[in-house]
C-alpha cells in the first residue's frame, strides 16, 4: 500500500484539525505539515516536496490557485472548498479530485479509492486558466462576506464604493464611510465581481457606478473621483490607461 507525504493548507484552524481527524484512519496518509495561507503554503510545497496536498482555494495573501501557478514541485492536489456542487463540475469534468466543505468520511473514502486507481499515473497537469474561469464564473452576487470575530456581515456591492489593497491586506470602503478588512484576495474579487466593478490598478478595484469625475493623471494615469462623503481620489496604474480610455469613452 502506497503512503502519500501529505499537506493540509488551509486558512481556517477548525478545518484543518477537522480534515486530519478524518485522514487518520487511513493508513494511505503521512500528515507532513500544515500551512495556514496560500504564502505559507507555497513555502511549505518547495521545501518539503510532499506527493499529496489538501487545499483550500479562498485564502488570505495567496488563494488556492495563484499559490499552484507558482509552486517549483508538483504534487497531486484535492481541492477542499465550499463551492457548490455546479461550480465544482469543473473539477471533475478535468479528473482532479475535490472534497466540499464539511468533508464527510463517505466522501473522502471516495477520494482514497482514486488515489489507489491512480497512483501508477503521474500528477495531472492543472488546467489552472480553465478552472478560474469557470470556478470564478461573475454570478449575479449581491453581497460580500465579511467576517468580524464571531459575526460574519453581509456587505451589499451596492455600498461597496471601492476596494483597496493595503500591504498584504485587502479592504471594501462602503459608502458609510466605514472600512471593511476582507479575506479575498483582490485577483479573486476581480473575478468574482459583476462587470461594474473595474480594476484600475494592480492595489485597487472601483464600483463604476459610484464615479463622481474622470481626471486625466500624470504620464497617462487616470484619476477617479468616487461620489463618497469625503471625495475619494483613485489613480490608475498607466498599463491600465488605453483599456480604461476605451471603457468610459474617453
Amino acid at each position: 500500500m502506497k503512503t502519500w507525504k501529505t499537506l493540509i493548507i488551509d486558512d481556517e484552524q477548525l478545518a484543518r484539525q477537522r480534515l486530519k481527524r478524518l485522514l487518520k484512519p487511513f493508513e494511505e496518509f503521512e500528515i507532513i505539515g500544515e500551512a495556514v495561507n496560500g504564502a505559507d503554503g507555497l513555502e511549505q510545497v518547495d521545501e518539503l516536496k510532499p506527493e499529496l496536498i489538501f487545499l483550500d482555494i479562498e485564502m488570505p495573501l495567496l488563494n488556492g490557485f495563484e499559490m499552484l501557478s507558482r509552486l517549483q514541485h508538483q504534487p497531486k492536489v484535492i481541492f477542499t472548498t465550499a463551492y457548490d456542487q455546479y461550480a465544482i463540475k469543473a473539477f471533475e469534468e478535468d479528473s482532479i479530485d475535490y472534497l466540499l466543505k464539511p468533508i464527510e468520511t463517505e466522501r473522502l473514502e471516495k477520494t482514497v479509492k482514486k488515489l489507489r486507481q491512480t497512483m501508477q499515473q503521474p500528477a495531472p497537469a492543472l488546467p489552472l486558466e480553465a478552472l478560474m474561469q469557470q470556478l470564478f464564473v461573475k454570478k449575479d452576487i449581491k453581497t460580500l462576506t465579511v467576517k468580524i470575530g464571531d459575526k460574519i456581515l453581509l456587505i451589499k456591492l451596492d455600498d461597496i464604493i471601492y476596494i483597496e489593497a493595503e500591504d498584504k491586506y485587502v479592504f471594501l470602503h462602503t459608502s458609510d464611510g466605514k472600512k471593511h478588512l476582507t479575506d479575498f484576495t483582490i485577483t479573486g474579487l476581480e473575478e468574482k465581481l459583476p462587470e461594474r466593478f473595474v480594476r484600475i490598478h494592480r492595489s485597487s478595484i472601483i464600483n463604476t457606478d459610484h464615479i463622481k469625475e474622470i481626471r486625466k493623471g500624470f504620464n497617462g494615469a487616470m484619476v477617479f473621483v468616487m461620489n463618497n462623503a469625503t471625495g475619494s481620489k483613485l489613480t490608475s496604474s498607466r498599463s491600465n490607461g488605453e483599456m480604461l480610455r476605451n471603457r468610459f469613452d474617453i
